[in-house]
């Protein structure tokens, strides 16, 4: 148990009263300076306190969890999420549905996580995902799949996840190729998917879905304070992450099921109705260099097609898209 969980331990026990410094202090085996900086650090965690001089430090309130059997009341899967593992801090939930996934775990399985030290996004990005703010997880997927279909899989997550986010908190979100979603053009989800492979076929893949949930604009780092926003800031409104949390799983199965019976056609149609790329101008930016034209649907891959302004389109199958709000 580190410090910041033996001191929660102490206060959690506390119902309510005072926990003077020196106890803390005393217990702990740490200054009161340190007993501060911990207590600092709850506070960054959700939880709040109330400190008076003489008499010490009181838990007022704790943030909310993503609740295990409050999701599986929510749920309306077979799979998706019924065997779900809630880790209070990981480095990263990808690593450990890795470990899941070599194992032998089912189809379905999930590791949630309420804060990441090591989350991880697209082109190796750090991203971040602090303690009680969003929701941060994975879901192990083992299709049958050959290795040229995985990013179908990655446009079915984002549409399930963006179809999710619209009918639980009416927040309007759109996709951004090929799985960013957005809210006025400021990021509020990534989705990374990364896959195993055997013989050109899928042993597994695993999504890895973040979302900022319940962020206030001062809670981003001041790099992302132009680019990310969250479904709180939008809405205007706290929302349950648990219930969206099942929200997403339920649709995800669904459109996956789906995907499996009908193909990427249906997958594809309901990518472009919610897509916020295409019919713009856009910048596609490459390890091959840069390409410029008006993004206009998506082939029967997933690539998106961009239409170049001497009518000549090209397929991207990978790459930084941009454009001018």
């Amino acid at each position: 148990m580190t410090k910041h969980e033996d001191l929660l331990h102490m206060l959690l026990h506390a119902d309510g009263q005072f926990v003077s410094g020196e106890e803390i202090s005393r217990h702990l085996s740490i200054s009161r300076t340190a007993v501060w900086k911990h207590v600092n650090k709850l506070r960054e965690m959700g939880y709040e306190f109330e400190a008076v001089s003489r008499k010490g430090y009181r838990l007022i309130t704790r943030p909310e969890s993503i609740d295990e059997t409050a999701l599986q009341l929510a749920l309306k899967t077979t799979t998706f999420g019924r065997k779900a593992i809630m880790l209070s801090s990981t480095s990263s939930t990808q690593a450990d549905v890795l470990k899941l996934a070599e194992e032998g775990e089912s189809e379905g399985a999930v590791v949630f996580a309420e804060e990441q030290t090591g989350g991880r996004g697209r082109f190796g990005r750090k991203w971040f995902s602090p303690p009680g703010k969003g929701i941060w997880m994975s879901v192990l997927l083992r299709p049958e799949l050959p290795l040229q279909h995985t990013p179908q899989l990655t446009l079915m997550t984002g549409v399930a996840v963006c179809r999710a986010i619209r009918a639980y908190t009416g927040a309007e979100a759109g996709i951004k190729w090929p799985n960013d979603l957005l809210i006025n053009d400021r990021k509020i989800c990534g989705i990374l998917l990364e896959s195993a492979v055997e013989d050109h076929q899928v042993r597994y893949c695993i999504a890895g879905i973040g979302v900022d949930v319940n962020f206030d604009s001062q809670d981003y780092p001041e790099d992302l304070q132009q680019i990310a926003t969250s479904i709180q800031i939008e809405t205007g409104q706290a929302i349950d992450r648990t219930g969206l949390a099942a929200a997403i799983l339920t649709e995800m199965e669904h459109l996956y099921f789906l995907y499996q019976k009908e193909g990427f056609g249906v997958i594809s149609s309901l990518w472009e109705a919610l897509s916020v790329s295409l019919n713009r101008k856009v910048t596609v930016t490459n390890p091959h260099g840069v390409i410029e034209g008006t993004a206009v649907g998506l082939d029967s891959s997933g690539a998106l097609v961009v239409e170049k302004q001497d009518g000549v389109r090209e397929l991207i199958i990978s790459g930084e898209v941009t454009w001018k709000s």
